[in-house]
């Protein structure tokens, strides 16, 4: 049975970027997620989509939207006061585990996850690196908050060169691994780049986590509808460790639709812009 939905008061929300939203509020179930859980959040006679945390406290949590497809462009016009429904968390967020020295990559939206995640392994005392990628400048996320609490540990790349270094993620992702192996390389972002990312750590011997992402309507591992290989996305992942995606077929290739029917993920990605 799905998991009662509860109807939660938006405390602020935040322009992050030209196209990137930040919405605040206090969900008591979140406050102990662990970085890369999502919440199911409801629209009334809208739908209901699955997004990651992008901020996790005692005080405060929150979700970032980019607005794209119809639902997306419907979250974005709220304001404070208004209400969204919201359940969970769910899913297996990312593990830091025996972690002393971290990488991690962010690219586009991907960065909302990671975020909280790089908040973490700081308090933790972990040296931490964090690559930030984005098509443009206007469209690198959380860049602000990352330098002030990284510095020089910040590496910045852009498709068109607006912002830090021409070119992608995994250029910066190469030179830093040849200079020194960290004990895990944590990654979100478009599938394309996290299969670049992982097949790097594979040639590096460096251990990797990846949040996937695929259409979702329960949540909870009943449905069966983000299916990757034998795999629930929303419940054995969303994030998957260098182990299980070293023998997925689907990683970086295929997806599934509404529909259930397998497509290529370019197919799939362009569908998920609508």
């Amino acid at each position: 049975m799905s998991e009662k939905i509860e109807m939660i008061e938006i405390k602020r929300v935040e322009k992050e970027t030209s196209e990137h939203y930040v919405f605040y509020f206090d969900f008591e179930k979140a406050r102990l997620a662990k970085p890369g859980q999502f919440l199911m959040v409801w629209l009334p006679r809208i739908d209901e989509k699955p997004i990651s945390l992008s901020k996790i406290s005692s005080t405060e949590q929150a979700i970032t939207i980019q607005a794209k497809g119809k639902w997306s462009k419907v979250i974005t016009q709220l304001k404070e006061g208004d209400r969204i429904g919201l359940r969970g968390p769910y899913g297996k967020g990312f593990d830091l585990n025996e972690v002393k020295n971290a990488i991690i990559v962010a690219g586009g939206c991907g960065s909302a996850p990671l975020q909280p995640l790089v908040e973490e392994a700081l308090s933790k005392g972990i040296t931490t690196k964090v690559i930030l990628g984005a098509q443009t400048a206007d469209k690198l996320l959380f860049k602000k908050n990352l330098a002030q609490i990284l510095g020089q540990q910040l590496f910045i790349t852009t498709d068109d060169g607006s912002e830090g270094e021409k070119g992608f993620v995994t250029t910066i992702l190469d030179k830093l691994l040849a200079e020194e192996k960290p004990d895990g390389v944590f990654c979100c972002g478009p599938e394309v780049m996290m299969k670049a990312v992982f097949d790097i750590c594979e040639k590096s011997k460096v251990d990797s986590q990846c949040s996937l992402e695929r259409y979702m309507k329960c949540g909870f591992g009943l449905c069966g509808q983000c299916m990757m290989d034998d795999l629930r996305v929303c419940k054995e992942g969303p994030v998957f460790n260098s182990d299980v995606l070293r023998e997925s077929k689907e990683f970086g290739k295929s997806a599934r639709l509404k529909t259930g029917k397998k497509v290529s993920l370019k197919e799939y990605s362009d569908w998920r812009q609508c």
